[in-house]
């Protein structure tokens, strides 16, 4: 009888710490989505994609993993990133989703409020590049003025569809500082001008025919043929408040086909993009 109730007992105890683990070692429940499958997907060789992932935010890292495993581009450009955050997502894209990437980190700011870590080493925080082929040649420049924050812009040579391109992630000067935008908006140009084929990824703070984004226009098209400087209204709002702030800019690349998707975990959308790149 005493066996009987020891083995019961020693049951309960291992079946409480398998709960346990499995709503902890996650960081947490996959809030809402379904358990993932296991099964190993592959990324989309010439799929690149943008989105802010808002911070401070409400959002698990699991669920930005499971967000941006739906899609499985080749290059990821993310801003607002915690350096710590960006590592669990790439984490949980390889664990949970079967999906391999490097990291590379652009980050301007040292931010223990939005980031946490010791106050003597806060986590950096600003933009990082995910791709599922080695990039090289980092560059991480800090605009001249960021406005109320500081922002700059990063770069890194990877491979999109099988073609080795120079690829760029930004994020600009926040609403109502145009006159900040525009000059980083300069620096930015300066630099996509070197390259014949550029990708270039971001969070503008822009609309489309803000006049602050010329000098990125004279240089590279969006991903949308639809979506121009002179054309307002034909070009897909990315963010919650129904305005285009994000893009993807392309120089001397001819997109396919693009999409625009709602996302419950930040308050910028989706926006990724198919590329011709033969």
């Amino acid at each position: 009888m005493f066996g009987r109730r020891a083995g019961l007992f020693a049951g309960a105890v291992i079946v409480a710490c398998m709960a346990l683990v499995g709503s902890g070692a996650l960081g947490g429940a996959l809030s809402g989505r379904a358990e993932p499958t296991g099964a190993v997907k592959e990324v989309v060789p010439n799929r690149v994609m943008t989105w802010n992932l808002c911070n401070p935010c409400e959002a698990s890292n699991v669920d930005r993993a499971a967000e941006i495993a739906e899609y499985a581009p080749q290059v990821i450009a993310v801003q607002e990133a915690c350096a710590p955050d960006v590592k669990k997502i790439r984490d949980y894209l390889e664990s949970l989703f079967g999906l391999v990437y490097h990291v590379e980190y652009g980050s301007v700011l040292k931010n223990w409020g939005r980031c946490g870590g010791a106050p003597w080493n806060p986590g950096g925080y600003g933009q990082a590049l995910l791709s599922a082929a080695p990039m090289t040649d980092r560059v991480n420049v800090e605009y001249p003025d960021g406005g109320s924050e500081d922002r700059g812009y990063m770069a890194v040579t990877t491979k999109v569809g099988g073609q080795s391109l120079r690829v760029f992630n930004t994020h600009f000067a926040e609403r109502r500082q145009e006159e900040v935008r525009a000059e980083q908006a300069r620096v930015l140009a300066k630099e996509i001008a070197r390259h014949d084929r550029a990708i270039v990824l971001g969070d503008f703070n822009a609309v489309p025919d803000a006049p602050e984004l010329s000098p990125i226009w004279a240089l590279a098209t969006d991903t949308d043929p639809q979506c121009r400087p002179a054309s307002v209204g034909v070009c897909k709002p990315t963010t919650e408040w129904q305005s285009k702030f994000d893009y993807v800019f392309l120089r001397g690349i001819t997109p396919l086909r693009h999409s625009v998707e709602r996302s419950s975990y930040s308050d910028h959308y989706v926006l990724h993009s198919d590329l011709n790149l033969t």
